[in-house]
């Protein structure tokens, strides 16, 4: 994905970020996808951006958003905060995993290494562009 005003502005400057949106909300569910988003920057796989930043539209978090060559919104569960704060900031191309459909239940799933691996192995592979 790339800025629509400057198309080859990640052919020029490099390559475009990876974003990797999480809900990171208050639930047991919520902080897998946090942690998961932080694995996932840490090995490389794309950069943590801020959610809020998204639903606050605020401009530099924005224009970010709109050059990224990918994106990944994690939502632990059904609501979707993640992926409907992307839609409603008008971005439609994106990436999703939502944890319960992994069986993970909201306030039932300990944020256990390997609840988190999981996610983080699924991550990577939907943002392997």
């Amino acid at each position: 994905m790339t800025d629509s005003k400057n198309p080859s502005q990640a052919a020029c400057c490099g390559a475009a970020p990876k974003l990797i949106f999480a809900c990171s909300g208050a639930a047991d569910v919520g902080k897998i996808s946090d942690l998961a988003a932080r694995e996932l920057t840490a090995a490389g796989a794309g950069r943590m951006f801020c959610l809020a930043g998204i639903g606050g539209r605020v401009s530099g978090i924005m224009a970010t958003a709109q050059a990224a060559q990918a994106m990944l919104a994690i939502d632990g569960c059904p609501l979707d905060c993640a992926k409907k704060t992307l839609e409603n900031a008008g971005f439609t191309k994106f990436e999703h995993i939502r944890l319960s459909d992994l069986g993970m239940e909201k306030g039932k799933t300990p944020a256990t290494d390997e609840a988190v691996a999981q996610v983080v192995s699924l991550g990577k592979s939907r943002l392997a562009v």
